[in-house]
Protein backbone atom coordinates (compact mmCIF):
# COMPACT_ATOMS: atom_id res chain seq x y z
CA UNK A 1 0.00 0.00 0.00
CA UNK A 2 1.61 3.00 -0.97
CA UNK A 3 1.11 6.16 1.06
CA UNK A 4 -0.76 8.29 -1.66
CA UNK A 5 -3.30 5.08 -0.77
CA UNK A 6 -3.34 5.35 2.89
CA UNK A 7 -4.11 9.09 2.67
CA UNK A 8 -7.06 8.59 0.09
CA UNK A 9 -8.40 6.02 2.80
CA UNK A 10 -7.79 8.90 5.39
CA UNK A 11 -9.74 11.44 3.75
CA UNK A 12 -12.37 8.43 2.81
CA UNK A 13 -12.17 7.22 5.94
CA UNK A 14 -12.93 11.13 7.70
CA UNK A 15 -15.98 11.42 5.31
CA UNK A 16 -17.12 8.33 6.61
CA UNK A 17 -17.03 8.92 10.36
CA UNK A 18 -18.74 12.53 9.88
CA UNK A 19 -21.55 11.77 8.27
CA UNK A 20 -24.60 11.06 10.80
CA UNK A 21 -25.23 7.49 12.09
CA UNK A 22 -26.40 6.22 14.53
CA UNK A 23 -23.12 5.91 16.01
CA UNK A 24 -22.98 10.01 16.01
CA UNK A 25 -26.29 10.20 17.58
CA UNK A 26 -25.22 7.52 20.43
CA UNK A 27 -21.96 9.50 21.30
CA UNK A 28 -23.62 12.77 21.05
CA UNK A 29 -26.66 11.28 23.24
CA UNK A 30 -24.43 10.29 26.08
CA UNK A 31 -21.72 13.28 25.63
CA UNK A 32 -25.09 15.65 26.53
CA UNK A 33 -26.09 12.63 29.29
CA UNK A 34 -23.18 11.63 31.26
CA UNK A 35 -20.27 13.87 29.73
CA UNK A 36 -17.45 12.95 28.28
CA UNK A 37 -15.26 11.05 30.18
CA UNK A 38 -18.34 8.95 30.60
CA UNK A 39 -19.09 8.76 26.67
CA UNK A 40 -15.21 7.49 26.43
CA UNK A 41 -17.01 4.09 27.06
CA UNK A 42 -19.44 4.20 24.56
CA UNK A 43 -16.55 5.53 21.99
CA UNK A 44 -14.90 1.94 22.84
CA UNK A 45 -17.61 -0.11 22.50
CA UNK A 46 -18.50 1.74 19.13
CA UNK A 47 -14.48 0.78 18.26
CA UNK A 48 -15.25 -2.76 18.99
CA UNK A 49 -18.06 -3.34 16.45
CA UNK A 50 -16.47 -1.31 14.12
CA UNK A 51 -13.14 -3.67 14.62
CA UNK A 52 -15.91 -6.36 13.96
CA UNK A 53 -17.59 -5.19 11.12
CA UNK A 54 -14.02 -4.75 9.66
CA UNK A 55 -13.60 -8.15 10.04
CA UNK A 56 -16.24 -9.33 8.44
CA UNK A 57 -15.72 -7.15 5.42
CA UNK A 58 -11.78 -8.34 5.13
CA UNK A 59 -12.92 -11.88 5.82
CA UNK A 60 -15.40 -12.13 2.99
CA UNK A 61 -18.51 -12.02 4.82
CA UNK A 62 -19.96 -9.27 4.12
CA UNK A 63 -20.17 -10.54 0.10
CA UNK A 64 -22.24 -13.67 1.97
CA UNK A 65 -24.21 -11.18 3.14
CA UNK A 66 -24.84 -9.38 -0.53
CA UNK A 67 -25.54 -12.52 -2.24
CA UNK A 68 -27.82 -14.49 0.34
CA UNK A 69 -31.16 -12.99 0.68
CA UNK A 70 -32.05 -14.74 3.98
CA UNK A 71 -28.04 -13.40 6.11
CA UNK A 72 -28.85 -10.19 4.89
CA UNK A 73 -32.51 -9.86 5.71
CA UNK A 74 -31.72 -10.96 9.40
CA UNK A 75 -28.38 -9.23 9.75
CA UNK A 76 -30.77 -6.11 8.89
CA UNK A 77 -33.84 -6.99 11.05
CA UNK A 78 -31.79 -7.72 14.12
CA UNK A 79 -29.72 -4.16 13.77
CA UNK A 80 -33.27 -2.44 12.78
CA UNK A 81 -35.15 -3.83 16.10
CA UNK A 82 -32.23 -3.20 18.32
CA UNK A 83 -31.54 0.73 17.33
CA UNK A 84 -35.43 1.26 17.82
CA UNK A 85 -35.71 -0.12 20.97
CA UNK A 86 -32.89 1.95 22.21
CA UNK A 87 -34.95 4.64 20.82
CA UNK A 88 -37.72 3.88 22.46
CA UNK A 89 -35.95 3.43 25.58
CA UNK A 90 -34.42 7.27 25.25
CA UNK A 91 -37.76 8.61 24.94
CA UNK A 92 -39.16 6.87 27.17
CA UNK A 93 -36.27 7.54 29.92
CA UNK A 94 -36.61 9.49 32.95
CA UNK A 95 -35.84 13.12 32.80
CA UNK A 96 -33.61 14.31 35.38
CA UNK A 97 -31.83 17.94 35.36
CA UNK A 98 -28.83 16.17 36.97
CA UNK A 99 -28.33 13.04 35.64
CA UNK A 100 -30.20 12.35 32.41
CA UNK A 101 -30.94 8.19 31.66
CA UNK A 102 -30.36 7.27 28.63
CA UNK A 103 -31.75 4.43 26.43
CA UNK A 104 -33.74 2.96 29.18
CA UNK A 105 -30.68 2.84 31.28
CA UNK A 106 -29.62 4.00 35.20
CA UNK A 107 -28.37 7.84 35.29
CA UNK A 108 -25.28 6.42 35.51
CA UNK A 109 -24.43 3.21 33.87
CA UNK A 110 -21.65 1.21 34.30
CA UNK A 111 -18.70 1.62 32.40
CA UNK A 112 -19.13 -2.41 30.87
CA UNK A 113 -23.09 -1.53 29.93
CA UNK A 114 -21.81 1.82 27.91
CA UNK A 115 -19.49 -0.60 26.35
CA UNK A 116 -22.06 -2.84 25.47
CA UNK A 117 -24.23 -0.59 24.16
CA UNK A 118 -21.38 0.89 21.90
CA UNK A 119 -20.43 -2.39 20.53
CA UNK A 120 -24.13 -3.49 19.57
CA UNK A 121 -24.98 -0.59 18.36
CA UNK A 122 -22.02 -0.99 15.64
CA UNK A 123 -21.86 -4.61 15.38
CA UNK A 124 -25.86 -5.20 14.36
CA UNK A 125 -25.18 -2.24 11.60
CA UNK A 126 -25.52 -3.97 8.07
CA UNK A 127 -25.03 -0.86 6.15
CA UNK A 128 -21.47 -0.80 7.78
CA UNK A 129 -20.56 -4.27 6.95
CA UNK A 130 -21.89 -3.62 3.42
CA UNK A 131 -20.39 0.01 3.02
CA UNK A 132 -17.15 -1.81 4.07
CA UNK A 133 -17.30 -4.52 1.44
CA UNK A 134 -17.44 -2.18 -1.22
CA UNK A 135 -15.08 0.88 -0.21
CA UNK A 136 -12.02 -1.44 2.15
CA UNK A 137 -11.42 -3.36 -1.53
CA UNK A 138 -10.24 -0.33 -3.47
CA UNK A 139 -7.92 0.40 -1.55
CA UNK A 140 -6.19 -3.05 -0.73
CA UNK A 141 -3.04 -3.67 -3.26
CA UNK A 142 -3.73 -6.90 -5.21
CA UNK A 143 0.28 -7.81 -5.54
CA UNK A 144 0.96 -7.36 -1.13
CA UNK A 145 -0.14 -9.37 1.37
CA UNK A 146 -3.63 -8.55 2.05
CA UNK A 147 -3.49 -9.26 6.25
CA UNK A 148 -1.01 -6.38 7.37
CA UNK A 149 -3.00 -3.95 4.79
CA UNK A 150 -6.26 -4.47 6.37
CA UNK A 151 -4.31 -4.22 9.89
CA UNK A 152 -3.36 -0.87 8.87
CA UNK A 153 -6.70 -0.10 7.27
CA UNK A 154 -8.55 -1.17 10.48
CA UNK A 155 -6.11 0.56 12.83
CA UNK A 156 -6.82 4.34 10.80
CA UNK A 157 -10.02 3.70 10.76
CA UNK A 158 -10.70 2.77 14.21
CA UNK A 159 -8.45 5.79 15.10
CA UNK A 160 -10.13 8.33 12.81
CA UNK A 161 -13.61 7.23 13.70
CA UNK A 162 -12.50 7.46 17.89
CA UNK A 163 -11.47 10.94 16.97
CA UNK A 164 -14.87 11.78 15.31
CA UNK A 165 -17.05 9.75 17.95
CA UNK A 166 -15.03 12.51 21.41
CA UNK A 167 -15.33 14.95 19.04
CA UNK A 168 -19.37 14.55 18.79
CA UNK A 169 -19.81 13.81 22.15
CA UNK A 170 -17.60 16.53 23.14
CA UNK A 171 -20.04 18.97 21.23
CA UNK A 172 -22.60 17.91 22.88
CA UNK A 173 -21.12 17.88 26.36
CA UNK A 174 -20.52 21.44 25.60
CA UNK A 175 -24.58 21.73 25.55
CA UNK A 176 -24.90 20.50 29.01
CA UNK A 177 -25.28 24.03 30.57
CA UNK A 178 -28.68 24.28 28.17
CA UNK A 179 -30.60 21.22 29.69
CA UNK A 180 -30.19 21.76 33.32
CA UNK A 181 -34.28 21.96 33.48
CA UNK A 182 -36.72 18.84 33.62
CA UNK A 183 -38.20 20.00 30.02
CA UNK A 184 -34.96 20.47 28.66
CA UNK A 185 -33.78 17.08 29.23
CA UNK A 186 -37.43 15.41 28.30
CA UNK A 187 -36.85 17.46 24.93
CA UNK A 188 -33.16 15.78 24.40
CA UNK A 189 -34.23 12.05 25.35
CA UNK A 190 -37.52 12.83 22.68
CA UNK A 191 -34.95 14.16 20.04
CA UNK A 192 -32.47 11.62 20.44
CA UNK A 193 -34.49 8.57 20.61
CA UNK A 194 -36.96 9.77 17.86
CA UNK A 195 -33.54 9.94 15.60
CA UNK A 196 -32.86 6.47 16.92
CA UNK A 197 -36.11 4.83 16.56
CA UNK A 198 -35.96 6.68 12.52
CA UNK A 199 -32.43 5.13 11.59
CA UNK A 200 -34.04 1.93 12.92
CA UNK A 201 -36.89 2.21 11.00
CA UNK A 202 -35.35 3.21 7.58
CA UNK A 203 -32.68 0.31 8.06
CA UNK A 204 -35.69 -2.13 7.02
CA UNK A 205 -35.15 -0.10 3.70
CA UNK A 206 -31.91 -1.10 2.91
CA UNK A 207 -31.13 -3.29 -0.13
CA UNK A 208 -28.65 -6.05 -0.85
CA UNK A 209 -25.85 -5.02 -3.19
CA UNK A 210 -26.35 -1.10 -1.97
CA UNK A 211 -23.59 -0.05 0.60
CA UNK A 212 -25.69 2.72 1.67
Amino acid sequence: MSFATWIAFVVAGTLIAISPGSGAVLSMSHGLAYGVKKASATVLGLQLGLVLVLAIAGAGVGSLLMASELAFTVVKTVGALYLIWLGIGQWRARAEAAGVSTAGMAAHPSFGRRVLTGFLTNATNPKGILFMVAVLPQFIARDAPVLPQLAILGATMVAIDSTVMHGYAFLASSAQRWFRDVHAVRMQNRFFGAVLMAMGGLLFFVKRGHSA
